[in-house]
């Protein structure tokens, strides 16, 4: 069958509908923000977005909440958006973009680095040394190999949390009194040294929006939230792209 080509008036008036939906959409998204800044009573919205499901649209929080409404802001809906057909967590696969970093900017610096074997996987830790997810972890990654972890020190639970922290920075071998207190116990010496890294590594988490230990992120900038057991952190590795 010969194939006719689109008239040429008939081009324009497609690309201004499609260019007149979009204007409609923007103006939706910015009467959902404002409908809902006007419910919250501040300007607490990051973005609005209008998804695929429901003519929901996605509303970020300046404090790194996510939650749905509809245009005209009469519902509020506070919880995960299940796709039935592929069983995705709609909700936390978002959760995951929003919330990855630039992993090349992170000041690696700042961490204690550890290299286990080769260390060609790599991965970022934020963690309380009185953490007990934080334990569970280091034993974890006590038993892998051929990784290269930065943990920052990330005393955020008590006043000894910063003292641990603040002699753990100061060991003459860092990665060792780290391993030594969070997988056997063993209370890092007493040290001296310029602990102002350990109080821009708090600056850093606070500003990543931080709020709970362990939190790891993955070479690709990937977020993870909490203790993730050994299998679960090797699935998560082999799914970085190099």
């Amino acid at each position: 069958m010969k194939a006719f080509p689109i008239p040429s008036l008939i081009r324009p008036l497609g690309l201004a509908l499609a260019i007149g939906a979009a204007a409609v959409a923007h103006a939706d998204e910015s009467e959902v923000k404002k409908s809902m800044e006007a419910f919250i009573g501040a300007p607490a919205v990051e973005s609005v977005k209008r998804t695929d499901y429901g003519n929901l649209y996605e509303v970020v929080l300046k404090n790194g909440q996510l939650v749905y409404t509809d245009a005209k802001n009469s519902f509020i809906i506070d919880g995960s958006i299940i796709d039935t057909a592929t069983r995705r967590d709609v909700t936390q696969a978002r959760m995951n973009q929003l919330s990855a970093v630039d992993f090349s900017k992170l000041p690696l610096d700042q961490a204690v680095k550890m290299v286990k074997g080769k260390g060609t996987r790599v991965i970022a830790t934020f963690e309380d040394p009185n953490c007990g997810y934080c334990k569970r972890l280091g034993k974890e990654l006590a038993e892998m190999d051929d990784i290269t972890v930065y943990t920052f020190l990330y005393p955020i639970l008590s006043e000894d949390s910063r003292t641990k922290s603040d002699n753990i920075w100061c060991a003459k071998d860092q990665g060792k009194a780290w391993t030594d207190w969070v997988v056997n116990g063993k209370t890092p010496a007493a040290a001296s040294c310029d602990t102002a890294t350990v109080t821009r590594n708090v600056e850093l988490g606070q500003s990543l929006r931080i709020n709970g230990t362990p939190t790891i992120f993955l070479a690709d900038g990937t977020r993870i939230g909490g203790y993730v057991p050994r299998a679960e952190l090797e699935k998560a590795l082999a799914a970085v792209k190099p």
